[in-house]
């Protein structure tokens, strides 16, 4: 008991440490939430989309401010918002499938930020956290940031949980009971994009989707309400944080990565045991 107690007492003595845990917790819960939506929508796609999307608002940032990680923030956020409001305008208003919107815009935006981070001579140092996360760098001015965005998303799912229920559940209905369809869909989509750029620097472009995904896949598969899922999909996310980031100190391997193989190692339990839904359950039956 005294060994495990040190093990788990030890990274605690830094305060970078006491950082990324409070950043992953966060950061679990809000793409959980999130997520739980995305998964039930069909929308993984669309957030790998806009995870991908946000790297012209970070090479741009970056070429603006000289580097400074608050701008790269905010520019980062710039672009996924305005990603997010430009698929779903191509989709809704043209007529272009949304899934076919979401292939060009992503592969579009991507490329161009390629092309700016390439101009940067030293970007395969100064973005390369962007892209694959770097949780153990996170300041306080980037908890705040953090913290203060996600108490927005959590806020607005909250006070729309059960248009957003409906809206996920029965299209039709919601525009039988004449709610605002296409405005409860733009919301969500940026929501969405709130959630991955609050979640970037944890994970990284690369990684983003798994945290807004799989978390919510998982207890997709263990519970069928939905307010279960979301409570248990926070748990998984913010647990998958928490082990990821230990894993990370102990066996030094990247945190992002730590991080999404802890998550998809809970995924895969599920996947084999849940009640009623688990592949194995299923066999024996």
């Amino acid at each position: 008991m005294t060994a495990l107690w040190t093990w788990l007492i030890e990274p605690l003595q830094y305060a970078f440490m006491l950082r990324g845990l409070l950043a992953v917790i966060m950061v679990g819960v809000v793409c959980a939430v999130v997520g739980s939506f995305v998964v039930l929508r069909g929308m993984a796609f669309l957030g790998d989309a806009l995870a991908h999307a946000i790297l012209p608002g970070v090479a741009i940032g970056y070429l603006v401010s000289g580097g400074a990680r608050g701008a790269l923030f905010w520019w980062g956020l710039g672009a996924a918002v305005l990603t997010a409001l430009g698929i779903g305008a191509i989709g809704k208003g043209s007529q272009v499938k949304e899934d076919t919107a979401i292939g060009i815009i992503f592969a579009g935006m991507f490329a161009l930020g390629i092309a700016l981070i390439s101009s940067v001579r030293s970007y395969a140092v100064d973005l390369s956290h962007f892209l694959f996360g770097d949780v153990l760098g996170v300041a306080a001015r980037d908890l705040w940031l953090t913290g203060v965005f996600g108490v927005i998303v959590l806020f607005i799912i909250l006070a729309l949980y059960k248009e957003f229920t409906v809206l996920s559940f029965d299209p039709v209905l919601v525009v039988t009971l004449r709610m605002p369809a296409t405005l409860l869909h733009y919301l969500l989509l940026v929501l969405i994009a709130l959630a991955i750029v609050v979640s970037l620097q944890t994970v990284g472009v690369a990684l983003m989707v798994a945290m807004l995904v799989t978390p919510a896949a998982t207890a997709f598969l263990l519970t069928r309400r939905l307010s279960r899922m979301i409570a248990l999909a926070a748990l998984i996310g913010s647990s998958s944080g928490i082990i990821g980031l230990y894993l990370s100190y102990y066996i030094s391997i990247a945190s992002g990565a730590a991080i999404v193989l802890v998550c998809t190692g809970f995924f895969l339990l599920a996947l084999l045991f849940a009640p009623q839904r688990g592949l194995l359950w299923r066999k024996s039956a």
